[in-house]
Order: C-alpha cells, then structure tokens, then sequence
C-alpha cells in the first residue's frame, strides 16, 4: 500500500470516529453513576472511587499499550482492544452491588487505552507542520462523552436502564467492523521503522520534560475527565435542577471543549505549542479563583442599621466559567501533543503512552479526591479548590522550566562570543604566512 492524502485523510477520519466511540464506553459511569448512586446510597467517597473505576484501568493499560504499540499493528491491536470490551457491555444489566459496579468500571477501562493506539496510528501518516492539527482532530473524539451524556439517558427513557450497555455493545460492535474494513493499514515504510529496541524506547522517559508534559496533561486532560463525571452530580446537588438539564449542562461543557481541541491545535502549529499552553494556564487560574469561592453571607455593622452581604456563584456565571475553562482544556490538550510529537516524533507510542497514562491517573485521583475534600470540608466548591492548586503547581512548573531554558540559551550565547572573541584574539598574534 503506498501513501496518498486520501489515505491519510481516511486513517484520520475512522480513526477519530473509533476513539469517540471508545470514549463513549469509557465514560459511561458518568450517567449510570449518578443511578448507582441513589439505588445504593453511596457517600460522596465512595461515588467518587465508583466514577474513577474505569479511568484507573485505563490509565494503568495506557502504559504497556504504547510500548506494545511500537512493535504490533496499531490497526489490529485497536480492533483486539475493541474485541475485549463487548462481554462485559453485554453483561451490565446482570449488575446490581456496588463491588460488581466497581468490576465492571475496571474492566470498562481498556477503552481508554484506545487514545494511545489511535495516537501512535495517526501520527506517521501526516507531516510535522501538520501534526498539531491532525492530532487535535483525533483527539476531538472526547466527544464521546457527549454522545453518552445524551444517548444513555435517552435509551434509558425509551427502553430502560438495562439496555443501556446492549445498546452500547451493539455500537461497538459495528464500530469494530468499520474500523477492520475501511480504515487502512500501515504503509511498508511504516512497518519498517518498528525495529528500535526496548531500552531505545524507554531512554526518552528519563528525561524531566517528559514528566513535565505529564503533569500538564495531568490538568488538562485529567480535570476535564474528572469534571465530566463529577458535574451531573454537582448540579444536581448545588443548584437542584432536574437530571435532564444537568446532563444537558454537562453534555454541553464536553461537547464544546472536545470540538474546539481540533482549533487548538491549529493554534499549536501555528504559534507554538508552549505559547498556546501558557495561555490556557492562566484562563483557567482566573476561572477556578471565582468557582472555588463558596457561597457566603456576611452581616455588615453600619451607623444606622446592619446590612445583610450574600455572595454565591450563580448557575449561569458558574456554567459561563466552566465552559471557558473546557474550551482553554480542549486547546491545552492539543498543545501538550504538539509539543510531545515536536520533542518525540519517534516516540509517540512509549512517550505518549506515557503522558497519557499520568493524564488518565488524574481522571481516576481527582473524582476520588473531590469526594474526600468535600466530606472533610462540608464545601461543594471544594473541588474547584483542589484543582486550583494543582494547575497552580503546574503554572510554577512551566514557569522555572522556561527561566531554566532562557538562562542556558544565556550560557550557550555567552560561552559561543566568548570562543569567538578568543579566535580573534589568536588570530591577531599569528605571524603573517610567507607565500
């Protein structure tokens, strides 16, 4: 098979279609959560590590598939990984206690490890200068979350709740078939780069800036996929709407920060992944400064009489914020692979699996941590709090990072005048060469 654009074009389009489906699956717990949860009368706590079941699975199979991923098929490892999920979405109705949940969520889990294939199945087929778009398409396939903030509570009105995962494994099914026919195979100059041994691929992890990628895809991905699941019930809890509008209000803070990852991107390749990056940091620092504050009465002792001061976050300024911050995370996780494939173009199977890995963990950790700091504290916005000071900590990390890298590009131009100023220096001593 020899490369054409239409080839190209059409490994992006299935391939972007097979990861919304997958993360579809991967998020169900998002709706069926919220059920579980009344059905058994789960703490926040434990709502938490039920909602993070999946996400920790994930990330955990992230890892090892983009080692295998450098060695096997991209195409027939997607489709084994697809194979896989169709038990036990064929098996949710059967479903009832909350260890069975907690079993199923984890098993649920090898669809996120879809990412890190479809990455590493993208990315020969498309040029450096293009990479930042292509990769922000693929990754538009967030998505999926959408799709299951809308479809499972629709089948679960039309048919019921137990069909939601037949339904789900219907799709997947069909999916698996498009994918085997129409999407093609790696070119022989592809298969022919997949020779570098082990510790070839495992050399770039012990450099810092890998780590540092992680811990910024830590944010931008792993809040959005903890904010995904946790914010149903939010709503439902803080401003006591219906379960329609919250999935709705949610469906619409996903949608939009998956569909804008493709511009991202664009704006990564045109000026610069780290300008786009640092940009996105500061977006959401401002917005999670005002989410973060708790609603507050306080009583004012004026001259003639007290003044009664009440100060909360409405729906509309809280929905506004949010969906500012899922459009900075949807171009932030653009960034964070543009610059992966500028620094690591041979190593998007390891090196990206592995970022995604630590990017996954926090769609696990931070649910999970949401719920212990709104128990110990007794504050729903504590969980805007938490986030908060996590991209606080990736802000600081950027920061010193790029103070580092300036003072050796200082180093490096004054030791290059300095070699210079001395060539000179023996130049101008050397006798004058008799011809």
């Amino acid at each position: 098979m020899q490369y054409t654009q239409q080839l190209a074009g059409r490994a992006l389009v299935f391939a972007s279609a097979m990861f919304a489906a997958n993360f579809s699956v991967w998020t169900l717990y998002a709706v069926l959560g919220v059920e579980v949860r009344g059905q058994l009368d789960l703490s926040a706590t434990e709502y938490g590590v039920l909602l993070a079941a999946p996400i920790l699975s994930g990330a955990l199979l992230r890892f090892p598939a983009g080692l295998l991923v450098e060695y096997f098929s991209a195409k027939n490892l997607i489709l084994l990984q697809m194979l896989l999920l169709l038990p036990v979405l064929f098996l949710l109705p059967s479903i009832t206690s909350y260890s069975a949940h907690l079993l199923a969520g984890l098993w649920l889990g090898i669809s996120g490890v879809s990412f890190v294939l479809g990455i590493r199945y993208i990315s020969p087929w498309f040029e450096r200068r293009q990479q930042g778009t292509a990769l922000g398409i693929f990754g538009a396939g967030n998505a999926g979350a959408a799709i299951t903030l809308a479809l499972a509570p629709a089948i679960q009105n039309w048919f019921g709740r137990e069909w939601i995962g037949p339904v789900y494994g219907f799709g997947i099914l069909l999916m698996l078939f498009l994918f085997w026919f129409f999407a093609p195979e790696e070119t022989r100059y592809m298969r022919s780069r997949r020779k570098d041994a082990l510790v070839d691929h495992l050399k770039p992890l012990l450099e810092i800036r890998v780590w540092r990628y992680g811990l910024y895809y830590y944010f931008v991905f792993g809040s959005f996929l903890a904010l995904l699941l946790w914010l149903p019930n939010y709503y439902l809890s803080v401003y006591r709407v219906s379960t329609p509008v919250a999935m709705a209000l949610t469906l619409l803070f996903v949608a939009l920060s998956s569909s804008l990852r493709a511009l991202g991107g664009w704006f990564a390749d045109r000026y610069g992944a780290r300008t786009v990056s640092w940009s996105v940091f500061w977006t959401c620092l401002v917005c999670l400064f005002f989410l973060s504050y708790p609603p507050t009465s306080m009583t004012i002792h004026g001259v003639a009489r007290d003044v009664q001061l009440n100060i909360e976050v409405g729906i509309e300024l809280f929905t506004l914020l949010l969906l500012v911050i899922g459009i900075a995370q949807g171009f932030g996780r653009a960034s964070v692979y543009k610059a992966l494939h500028d620094n690591y173009p041979a190593h998007m199977g390891s090196v990206g699996g592995t970022v995604a890995t630590i990017g996954a963990l926090g769609g696990f950790t931070l649910p999970v941590l949401f719920g212990i700091a709104q128990d110990l504290v007794g504050i729903h916005s504590a969980a805007f709090m938490l986030l908060y000071g996590v991209l606080a900590v990736c802000m600081l990390v950027m920061y010193l990072a790029i103070q580092r890298e300036r003072y050796q590009q200082r180093l490096a131009f004054a030791r290059e005048n300095n070699f210079l100023f001395e060539q000179a220096g023996d130049m101008a001593v050397l006798p004058d060469r008799q011809d």
